[in-house]
């Protein structure tokens, strides 16, 4: 005759209620990470970053000590004779780019051929284009959407006959707005691409 089974001897059930709650909260922490990005891939975009090292300040004792002056000494001349070259007359220098996007809008498409033809019949002439955006985000977020506006607008000069020689794609992000505040004019003119002959 053999004993009843009992309750000891049953076989054992895995406790799935924490492996549940685990996996809930890692779905949870995914859609919630997933509902914060923009539409915007930046993530292949190689930023140009020109800020210098870092500063040292003096030494104690010095002069201007505790006053946020800057040693001299260890800092080199930048050449900027380069950007007082004459800018071509006649053409706009800027495209403007809607909030969060590097597309150029087709209604600049007459400043990119004008640029083209201005380009193609001075080969010694190079271009800047330098990346701008609003304050909107975080800087090194504004320096990669600075660039893939830049790039953008290379790309196109590029399809219309531009060598890659002549221009020259920068991000200054957020760093030099054309325009001080935050009112949706002043931000809408701050997204831009400016051209810079050298």
């Amino acid at each position: 005759m053999q004993k009843p089974a009992s309750a000891s001897s049953a076989p054992a059930v895995p406790r799935t209620g924490r492996t549940w709650a685990t996996t809930l909260c890692a779905v949870a922490v995914v859609a919630s990470l997933a509902a914060c990005s923009s539409g915007v891939r930046l993530d292949d975009v190689p930023v140009d970053d020109r800020s210098t090292g870092a500063v040292t300040p003096l030494a104690q004792g010095g002069a201007g000590a505790g006053s946020g002056a800057v040693d001299q000494r260890g800092v080199s001349g930048v050449d900027v004779a380069s950007t007082d070259a004459a800018q071509p007359a006649g053409l706009a220098r800027v495209i403007y780019f809607d909030f969060d996007s590097f597309v150029v809008r087709p209604e600049f498409a007459a400043t990119l051929e004008a640029h083209a033809r201005y380009l193609g019949a001075n080969r010694n002439r190079r271009v800047a284009l330098e990346g701008h955006t609003d304050e909107s985000g975080g800087r090194e977020y504004n320096l990669a959407l600075g660039q893939r506006r830049a790039e953008a607008v290379r790309r196109s000069l590029s399809l219309l006959g531009v060598p890659e020689a002549q221009m020259e794609a920068v991000s200054f992000g957020e760093e030099k707005p054309a325009v001080v505040g935050f009112d949706e004019a002043s931000l809408a003119r701050n997204r831009r691409v400016e051209f810079t002959y050298r």
